[in-house]
């Protein structure tokens, strides 16, 4: 079995087949939850982003968090999966290797996922 992530993973396919199924299965949910709770803080930012006057006064370190959210934990991809959900297809595709079906129990729920167009900031005002 051989997979080529797009982006770069502490691990490989190889590497994880390697492990116990329980280390798979904990790292799948630790990542999944991960997506979760940043997918919960992108909704609060993108919140107290729209409640400023103008896209001006929006706070500019608020603004900043949002932007790095998006792309160092990739909430939102335009080519399909991001890095994390990326790891968990990897840790999936060992369990199948290890005979497990992974199931609707590591399905992610994209339901919350968070996109958003962030006008760029005037310093000048």
């Amino acid at each position: 079995m051989e997979h080529r992530p797009r982006y770069n993973q502490p691990f490989t396919l190889s590497e994880a087949i390697l492990l116990d199924v329980s280390t798979i299965s904990e790292e799948i949910t630790r990542l999944q939850y991960s997506i979760k709770r940043l997918r919960e803080t992108q909704e609060t930012l993108q919140v107290v982003i729209n409640e400023a006057e103008s896209p001006e006064t929006a706070d500019v370190e608020i603004i900043q968090a949002f932007k790095e959210n998006q792309e160092v934990m990739c909430v939102t991809c335009s080519l399909g999966k991001c890095s994390q959900e990326e790891r968990i297809l990897i840790l999936k595709l060992a369990l199948a290797d290890k005979g497990v079906s992974s199931g609707a129990h590591y399905e992610l729920d994209t339901g919350t996922q968070t996109t958003m167009e962030i006008p760029p900031h005037n310093p000048n005002g």
